[in-house]
């Protein structure tokens, strides 16, 4: 299979996506280092996870929002789909996803508690650290969005 150049020539330029991405990228790095000073251990799965402080979907959708606000204008389509997208998101992360997150942790304990006594019997345990709490979500968002002036802001 032969690569285009041209096509990642054009991804690598996309301002947009990188901005995103690095949206994400930072909100994920900033995980670990807070993971580091709150609970003094390094833990690298924080790089991949979702949860936690601050939100890299809210960051994520943010920086989106931000870049194409600056590329297309306030006024644009592209941007009013972009807003209501950003705020499916950090709803559903501190909302639905963390009461999934709740969930996991009572069903946990349940087991744990009450129910089979060997992990044949219960499988592993439900993943707990699912969503957000609104103040991830909040500092996710202001993340995304400074990421997002400081990249077009230059």
């Amino acid at each position: 299979m032969v690569i285009n150049l041209n096509i990642l020539g054009e991804i690598f330029a996309n301002k947009v996506l990188i901005t995103a991405i690095l949206g994400w990228l930072i909100a994920q790095i900033l995980k670990v280092v807070f993971v580091c000073i709150r609970e003094k251990r390094f833990d690298i799965r924080r790089m991949i996870g979702s949860g936690g402080m601050p939100s890299s979907h809210s960051a994520f959708v943010t920086a989106t929002t931000t870049a194409v606000a600056f590329q297309s204008g306030l006024g644009s389509s592209l941007f009013a789909v972009c807003v209501v997208l950003s705020f499916v998101v950090m709803y559903d992360a501190s909302g639905v996803r963390r009461e999934t997150g709740r969930q996991a942790e009572i069903l946990n304990d349940i087991i744990e508690n009450f129910g089979a006594s060997t992990p044949e019997q219960t499988g592993k345990q439900l993943k707990e650290l699912i969503g957000h709490s609104p103040v991830e979500v909040f500092a996710g968002a202001t993340l995304g969005i400074l990421i997002g002036l400081f990249m077009y802001a230059l």
